[in-house]
């Protein structure tokens, strides 16, 4: 736009040179037309505008020089009257779609006059033409904005669901990372602390009575307060369980797990090991590990039975007791101990990794916990 406005120009100055040469108001013509072209280049320099927003005072008044300067030149030479094309948008891009549409009309008026000046004769075309083209650069100027505003919503719109999603997104991540920690706080500190209490308390009722008793619970709860601290240490720097330490595989820390002094742990290895996921190893650790805690604390039982299956496409964990057991009527029928936070928390970790808790129970028969994780194929 600012080249057609300066190729137009200097179109109807060498025009005016040519057909009225050595006029008194020749230099009139010039300086007008010099002063146009530099209060044209200095648009710029007041500020432009913002799309959709009409411009600042300080470019009002330059507009106004524009057209003032302008005016006169067709005043004096009416060829310089298609100069006021490329100001169409200059002014509907500078005014509130009001005052630009009135502003439109006036340089209308003023390019229909000249050019019925320029005529030796009436013609049709020099009335309607300017009008038309008047029209045609309003309505697509007008059309263009409104789809740029258009666009402009869309992308604030955009923009502004991306940052409601990236914040969804960090309230679930601190969700998850919320229960992961509270599983493993649960799994690891709070289990070892039960047991403790329990170990002491019965060292307390027995250390009169039975010494040697007491001082072998005192110190099965040294050596759970030992595993305690370091799971803690491990929790703060979110490593893998210390049972998983130094290269350990999953069956030999299924292995060396117990569930007190009182319950016989026996574990069964089934099938090829395979290589484990980190997430498959712990997740399996942990949930062997609350079933002992469950088994400790509510079944009554003797023994209890560890066995884990590689299955090729999957590997299952299978912790079975001979205690008391209780009435399950399916696999997504809470239990009695689903109370508390440990099978929930077991249900969640398998189902992060897309995998199946099931639990088989029978009052006076004891319970069989199992979890299923599926493998990702080799080869």
């Amino acid at each position: 736009m600012h080249a057609a406005f300066f190729l137009l120009l200097g179109a109807s100055v060498a025009r005016f040179l040519l057909r009225h040469p050595g006029e008194p108001r020749t230099p009139w013509v010039i300086a007008l037309s010099v002063t146009l072209a530099l209060l044209y280049v200095l648009g710029p320099a007041v500020g432009g505008t913002t799309p959709g927003v009409s411009g600042t005072p300080r470019r009002r008044l330059w507009l106004g020089l524009v057209v003032a300067t302008w005016v006169v030149l067709v005043v004096l030479a009416p060829s310089f009257a298609w100069c006021a094309v490329p100001l169409f948008f200059t002014a509907l891009r500078t005014l509130p779609p009001r005052a630009a549409v009135a502003l439109v009309t006036v340089l209308t008026v003023f390019v229909v006059a000249a050019q019925l000046k320029l005529s030796t004769a009436f013609d049709p075309n020099l009335l309607l033409a300017p009008p038309a083209i008047a029209a045609l650069a309003t309505a697509v100027f007008v059309h263009m904005e409104r789809q740029a505003q258009a666009q402009r919503t869309l992308i604030d719109d955009l923009i502004r669901t991306r940052r409601e999603l990236a914040a969804t997104e960090r309230r679930e991540g601190t969700l998850a990372e919320r229960q992961r920690l509270s599983m493993e706080i649960h799994d690891t500190l709070a289990q070892h602390l039960s047991s403790q209490q329990m170990l002491l308390q019965a060292a307390d009722r027995t250390w009169d009575t039975d010494p040697a008793t007491a001082r072998a619970h005192v110190r099965t709860a040294t050596g759970i307060a030992a595993r305690g601290l370091a799971e803690a240490r491990r929790l703060v720097h979110d490593l893998a369980p210390p049972e998983l330490d130094n290269g350990a595989g999953l069956a030999d820390a299924l292995r060396a797990l117990d569930a007190g002094p009182h319950i016989e742990v026996r574990f069964h290895l089934e099938g090829t090991p395979a290589p484990l996921p980190d997430r498959a190893e712990s997740a399996l650790l942990r949930i062997a590990q609350g079933a002992l805690a469950n088994i400790r604390e509510h079944s009554g039982a003797r023994t209890a039975a560890l066995t884990l299956s590689f299955l090729g496409d999957q590997v299952v964990l299978d912790i079975a007791d001979d205690g008391t057991g209780f009435t399950a009527t399916g696999t997504t029928t809470p239990a009695p101990a689903d109370r508390g936070h440990g099978l929930p928390a077991m249900r969640a970790r398998v189902r992060q990794l897309g995998g199946t808790l099931t639990i088989e129970s029978t009052p006076g028969e004891g319970t069989v916990l199992s979890a299923s994780i599926p493998l990702e194929p080799t080869g």
